[in-house]
């Protein structure tokens, strides 16, 4: 199983982008998703997660209103809609596969997941 997450870059502050995680090497689409980031200096924290089925989705307090995800799945593919970026949510953002699909194991939590991406930079200025 593969995730590439896509989609960082640069922006400055109040500006949108939007994150890419192409999943490969599955032939089950029942599969939970987050996205997690990690800030230099700071422990990995989670971002949001959305069910196999996209009947529930959770969001951090931090960015709740403002970060939306979905999945399409004819392009076996999960996004990280980010709006209204502040340069607190400049990190390393990961996607992450958890293999049930229902995230039994806790959304928020890094154990829940069997599967991690590379990772993508994400840097808001000023």
């Amino acid at each position: 199983v593969q995730l590439q997450a896509s989609g960082g870059g640069l922006v400055q502050a109040g500006a949108s982008l939007r994150l890419s995680c192409v999943i490969s090497g599955l032939n089950s689409r029942k599969n939970g998703v987050g996205w997690f980031r990690q800030a230099p200096g700071k422990e990995r924290e989670f971002v949001a997660a959305i069910t196999w089925n996209a009947a529930y989705t959770y969001e951090a307090d931090s960015v709740k209103g403002r970060f939306l995800i979905s999945r399409e799945y004819a392009k076996n593919t999960v996004y990280l809609q980010m709006n209204s970026l502040k340069l607190e949510d400049t990190a390393i953002y990961y996607c992450a596969l958890e293999k049930g699909g229902y995230l039994r194991g806790g959304a928020r939590y890094p154990s829940t997941y069997d599967f991690w991406g590379q990772g993508t930079l994400v840097t808001v200025s000023s």
